[in-house]
This record gives C-alpha cells, sequence and structure tokens, in this order.
C-alpha cells in the first residue's frame, strides 16, 4: 500500500488539494500499477514561519 506524503505551506484552497490529491494518485497508479484503493496521498501544511529556505522563514522572505 503506497503511502505518500506532501509538505507544503498551508494557503492552497480545498480544490487546489484535491486537484493535488487525484493527480498524485494517479501519478502513483501509472508508475507502480497499484491499485487506486491502495494509494494514500497525505498533505502536510505548515505555516510561512515554521517554513525556512536559505536561513530564512519563507513569512519573512515574503512567500
Amino acid at each position: 500500500m503506497p503511502i505518500v506524503q506532501v509538505n507544503m505551506m498551508s494557503g492552497r484552497t480545498a480544490q487546489q488539494k484535491e486537484a493535488l490529491i487525484r493527480e498524485v494518485t494517479e501519478a502513483v497508479m501509472d508508475a507502480i500499477a497499484a491499485p487506486r484503493e491502495n494509494v494514500t496521498v497525505i498533505i502536510h501544511e505548515l505555516p510561512e514561519e515554521a517554513w525556512g529556505v536559505g536561513g530564512l522563514s519563507a513569512a519573512k522572505q515574503g512567500r
């Protein structure tokens, strides 16, 4: 049973997250012939101040 975890900054819409889940599921099915019902996608959303890039939080960088 494949489990895919996606880490991303918060702020996406419910529709965007649904699209991500759908497309990741399709990619896993195509790549390893996994049945749809066995593919799990977990989205971890983090606030900008908890996401660091280049030594600064994404919030400080205006991301």
